[in-house]
């Protein structure tokens, strides 16, 4: 009898799962391609953005190779470029440009393809007498007066994107000047985003891209004329060139296409996947050889398809048995009712669950959003409390020295009295030749004290933010300076070592003297009650570096400091006699300059400091 019922039952059951099946299916194609046509809304878009982004970053420097042009000297190089002595004075004026406009490098190349200039002339790897007379972009330019070319340096090994214009005078092509930019910021902002983007060349090799992995890499096998090729003109400077695995799964309209990338070894840590399946759309760069490829996820379409198919399936089920029901209804009212109370509920439960995903991720963008709001607003009171803290450390350093300086005016504004007072007298004597004496003292100790508060009024002033050229050896001395009563009154034997000429740095004049009046004064209370203390200061260059070292001769640090030296409110002072923040808010300024500060126990005996950073070129005097 169960068996029979079974059998009857089957075809409904049968029914049920073809419709069911048909539902979801139809569900999962319509939602997926609602999805997919979103996406290629969103990465047409993003196509618009990353096209822009890059013509502007080429764009920047586009005109630069031209404007040698203008420069006599270069032209003069160029048309006697053996024996001249012009060279030393156009390799500084293009390492000086290349300075200012951020560029990886700038030469220039006679009409045979030697370069007789360029800006890292000074350098043991400089590009000077090099024949790039195979390299494309020299014989673009040639041919047709500028020359376009993205590949990897066959010195330093270092991508760039090469701009190349002719130099003539009114006779006759002279040669081709090279600009070389690097585009490595724009694949920083690129990293970010919500999609990966790369860049392309003619010959399908990845030259630019958000995923660091995916660069110097092929979508289509490289046939060996074209590896010849990339060997003859060392575009990339012989790098392998493996395939990334991309493989096209369906042409889409308006150029778009389904792909799949292979995962290969340990999947990189990004913002969006990398390996899977993909829309990709693709669009030529105007006046590049080059394509640019978004690539959008649908792991996301995907899962999202897959709620709707099962949705779908639930409500045709739902159908399907309501149906059922009523054609059994005159038979088994009871049955009929439970079921559809039944499946009501699952219905109701599968909406509230969609009510309640939806709701939670509303919620969570909504404080995502939130969050970062709050990260900016903190990261600007953090800046500002960082210049409030160092304004403030200043003032303490003043408070500490003003005993010293009511002592160092009291003393002239005692003799000023004094001086006054016996001027009247010799003047009511007569005696011109006296008074005149006393008022040349008298001025000599006004010149004094303008001195001493001067010093202090520029210690005190607050920073501009402004970064320029800085004597570091006269930094140095202004240092000292602000500290001398402390020195004198303490009998400080102080040695200090600074070269010829003097180095200068990119820095703040006013926080660098900030940073030093600290680790001076730091020094001092460190060799506190000895009977001879001795201080060390010295400054050298090595390399493209200037190295400050401030050493005591006191007792050292020891290895609990050591371990917390530059963690804020951490001192090793008395109560009362510091906050702990002066090392904290000195290594974060020498940070902004661009450097390092660091503090051992040196071998002979006490602590050093040692400050480094960037050296740059002294300014011209005008």
């Amino acid at each position: 009898m169960s068996s029979r019922r079974s059998l009857r039952h089957l075809p409904i059951f049968i029914l049920l799962l073809v419709l069911m099946g048909l539902s979801s299916f139809a569900a999962h194609r319509i939602a997926q391609q609602l999805g997919i046509a979103d996406l290629q809304a969103t990465g047409l878009h993003r196509l618009d953005l990353y096209t822009a982004s890059l013509e502007r970053e080429i764009g920047k420097y586009a005109f630069l190779p031209g404007t040698l042009g203008l420069e006599r000297d270069v032209l003069d190089l160029l048309r006697k470029p053996v024996g001249n002595k012009l060279a030393p004075q156009v390799n500084a004026y293009l390492e000086q440009l290349n300075d200012r406009a951020g560029t990886l490098s700038i030469y220039v190349i006679d009409a045979s393809g030697h370069v007789v200039a360029s800006s890292n002339w000074r350098r043991a790897d400089s590009f000077i007498g090099e024949d790039l007379s195979f390299r494309p972009y020299f014989r673009e330019a040639i041919d047709s007066g500028n020359g376009r070319f993205f590949g990897i340096g066959t010195t330093r090994g270092e991508p760039g994107y090469y701009l190349a214009s002719t130099l003539a005078d009114e006779s006759r092509t002279l040669g081709v000047a090279v600009i070389k930019v690097s585009l490595e910021q724009l694949e920083k902002s690129w990293s970010t985003v919500e999609a990966p983007v790369m860049v392309t060349d003619e010959n399908g090799v990845v030259i630019l891209g958000s995923v660091a992995d995916w660069k110097f890499t092929t979508l289509r096998p490289l046939d060996e004329n074209t590896r010849s090729a990339f060997d003859q003109t060392q575009q990339y400077n012989r790098r392998a060139l493996k395939p990334l695995g991309l493989k096209e799964i369906q042409e889409l309209d308006h150029g778009a296409r389904l792909v799949r990338i292979a995962k290969e070894g340990p999947e990189m840590v990004t913002v969006y996947p990398i390996a899977g399946r993909f829309l990709a759309q693709s669009r030529p760069l105007p006046g590049t050889p080059w394509t640019l490829t978004v690539l959008s996820h649908l792991e996301q379409v995907d899962d999202i398809a897959q709620s709707r198919a099962a949705l779908a399936g639930v409500g045709a089920a739902f159908l399907f048995m309501l149906g059922l029901m009523l054609d059994e209804r005159r038979r088994h009212l009871k049955d009929r009712l439970a079921a559809r109370e039944a499946l009501q509920q699952a219905h109701d439960e599968l909406e509230r669950k969609v009510d309640e995903r939806t709701a939670d991720l509303s919620a969570a963008n909504h404080l995502l959003q939130d969050e970062i709001a709050e990260r900016i607003r903190a990261e600007r009171t953090l800046r500002a409390a960082q210049d409030e803290l160092v304004q403030a450390g200043k003032l303490a350093v003043i408070g500490q020295l003003s005993t010293g300086i009511a002592h160092e005016l009291n003393q002239p504004l005692a003799a000023l009295r004094t001086l006054s007072g016996n001027g009247v007298r010799f003047l009511d004597r007569g005696d011109l030749t006296t008074t005149r004496a006393n008022l040349e003292r008298i001025a000599q100790l006004v010149d004094r004290m303008g001195l001493i508060t001067g010093q202090l009024r520029a210690f005190a002033r607050k920073s501009s933010g402004q970064l320029q050229a800085v004597a570091l050896c006269s930094a140095l001395d202004n240092a000292l300076a602000l500290l001398e009563q402390r020195l004198s009154e303490r009998s400080i034997n102080i040695i200090r070592h600074c070269p010829l000429p003097e180095p200068f740095s990119l820095c703040d004049a006013n926080r660098l003297e900030q940073v030093l009046v600290n680790l001076i004064g730091n020094a001092l209370d460190a060799m506190d009650g000895q009977s001879a203390p001795c201080l060390e200061i010295s400054c050298e260059t090595i390399g493209q570096q200037a190295r400050l070292t401030v050493r005591d001769h006191g007792p050292g640090l020891a290895e609990e400091a050591l371990a917390h030296l530059f963690e804020p409110f951490f001192t090793t002072k008395e109560a009362g006699v510091g906050l702990g923040l002066g090392l904290t808010i000195s290594a974060g300024i020498v940070r902004d300059f661009g450097g390092t500060l660091s503090g051992a126990n040196h071998p002979a005996g006490g602590a050093i400091f040692t400050l480094e950073i960037p050296l740059t070129a002294e300014p011209r005097k005008p």
